[in-house]
């Protein structure tokens, strides 16, 4: 009887390496490109809607590395190349990421948008984690954050590591504001941008501004005899009839006010 083996022709290895062969399909060529974006060696760029119409979004298998206004495309790669030093190409955004961003940028805190902040030191790292949790539609000033992360002496360098933000809009350091209560410099176009996405958060940088110049730093309530940042939700929740303008915590507290526990007033005034 034969065995079913005897009826399998015999293979020389050059005929299997010959069969192996027509089988092989090259590799497309955005195969290197994105394997290099997922581990983080290289970054795709898009367009991306914002509040301030469209923006460049860079990313990579990290997160979102570099965010800059829409324009000249090519001196935005340039700009990435010199402050980033990584291979950058125009390619699609991934749904997930495109989903959690136009989310982010509508005012969800909820949408967990990743970053990817290598090369930033761990104090600047810390200081634009501590403007993420600054609420849409407030602002807090440059001594709150450098108290909050434990530097309440290194306000300037506060302001330094915000103006170097790689990510605006995603993290919010238009939310941050000068030590006077008046709005400040901004990154991605200046004062004006920063007051127009403080416009559209909700937020009267007017008016915030007019309490800066007449010195009023913080907004009391003569029901509650508790005392916020003047962009609180808390302090805008206070009708005017029941508002009590205060130049400093000192002078909060020496009426028997208590500060806030949402905006946490005191942190960053020493010797206020």
């Amino acid at each position: 009887m034969n065995r079913s083996t005897d009826r399998i022709p015999h293979l020389e290895l050059a005929d299997i390496e010959t069969a192996l062969a027509t089988l092989a399909v090259p590799a497309p060529p955005s195969l290197a490109p994105a394997t290099l974006r997922d581990v983080g060696l290289a970054d795709g760029y898009a367009l991306v809607a914002s509040p301030i119409g469209d923006i460049v979004v860079a990313w990579n298998g990290l997160g979102v590395s570099w965010v800059d206004r829409a324009g000249d495309l090519r001196a935005f790669e340039t700009r990435h190349l010199r402050a980033i030093g990584r291979p950058l190409a125009l390619a699609d955004l991934p749904p997930r990421l495109r989903r959690l961003l136009e989310r982010r940028l509508g005012g969800d805190r909820r949408a967990r948008v990743p970053v990817d902040l290598r090369g930033r030191s761990a104090f600047e790292q810390a200081v634009l984690n501590k403007a993420l949790e600054i609420p849409r539609g407030e602002v807090r000033p440059y001594g709150w954050i450098a108290a909050e992360i434990g530097r309440p002496r290194a306000v300037r360098a506060v302001g330094s590591a915000l103006a170097h933000n790689p990510v605006p809009l995603v993290i919010p350091c238009h939310r941050v504001v000068r030590s006077d209560g008046m709005l400040g410099q901004y990154s991605l176009g200046g004062p004006a941008v920063k007051r127009e996405i403080l416009t559209t958060e909700g937020l009267d940088p007017d008016g915030l501004e007019a309490l800066a110049r007449t010195g009023v730093r913080y907004i009391g309530s003569d029901t509650t005899r508790i005392y916020c940042l003047p962009s609180c939700r808390n302090a805008r929740r206070v009708t005017e009839r029941h508002r009590v303008p205060l130049r400093s915590t000192l002078q909060g507290r020496s009426i028997g006010y208590r500060a806030c526990k949402v905006c946490r007033p005191d942190s960053g005034t020493l010797a206020a």
